[in-house]
């Protein structure tokens, strides 16, 4: 049975969606706000989190970024009325792996989140492939810990960023597709998803900054070249 952390503040809308995905076969804690999340992450252990945005006290986006610290690749969807592209560049900044916007219906909702399971399930099998530590000049990923390693230091990934590089390390000097690249780690190639692809390229980018021998390569049209020399 697949576990999910919900957190809503609304009680009508929280009991709503906590039966309704009861019935479907999910255990759903839920919580009104973010007060108790360490000890619900670490004992509840879910498999997945709804977050709404909107929370007294701490937003959805400064959870997600604390579950992240706790857990890198558990699927976050937010569930919020704000749908300006900022907000929806900050909630996938901030670790998001889906956004789902209010009124929803409850049958879009269970199918975003098999669909987040499922992707997780690829990119555990994704993940697999490649060994516990890959070397990168000087430069070290270790795609389980989610952690990229620096001469300056230790940096931490998010899901998505490690999803990215893990495929682009899995195709290492050689083209990849960008549609493929986005049904792997979103499952659909949407625009909406492509926009998001482009912020974690550049983050990414960032971390290589001034290294030598090393560039992620967009061809323009096709996808990325992940040049490691």
């Amino acid at each position: 049975m697949k576990k999910i952390l919900y957190i809503e503040d609304e009680p009508y809308l929280a009991r709503i969606v906590k039966d309704t995905l009861t019935l479907k076969g999910y255990q759903v804690l839920h919580k009104k706000d973010g007060s108790a999340l360490l000890d619900a992450i670490n004992s509840f252990a879910p498999d997945i989190c709804l977050l709404d945005v909107m929370l007294p006290e701490v937003d959805g986006f400064t959870l997600a970024r604390h579950i992240r610290n706790i857990n890198a690749g558990i699927p976050i969807i937010f569930l919020t009325a704000k749908t300006q592209t900022e907000d929806l560049v900050k909630g996938f900044s901030a670790g998001g792996t889906d956004y789902l916007k209010k009124p929803f219906s409850m049958e879009e909702l269970i199918v975003r989140i098999d669909n987040q399971l499922k992707i997780m399930g690829k990119d555990a099998g994704a993940l697999q492939t490649l060994p516990d530590e890959v070397a990168l000049k000087q430069f070290r990923f270790y795609p389980g810990r989610f952690e990229l390693h620096a001469p300056a230091g230790v940096i931490k990934l998010s899901n998505r960023e490690s999803q990215i590089l893990a495929m682009l390390c899995a195709h290492l000097n050689t083209p990849v597709d960008r549609r493929e690249l986005l049904k792997t780690v979103w499952g659909d190639d949407s625009f909406f998803n492509s926009r998001n692809l482009d912020v974690y390229i550049r983050k990414l980018r960032g971390y290589f900054t001034g290294a030598e021998g090393i560039e992620i390569v967009t061809l323009k049209g096709q996808g990325y070249h992940f040049v490691v020399a």
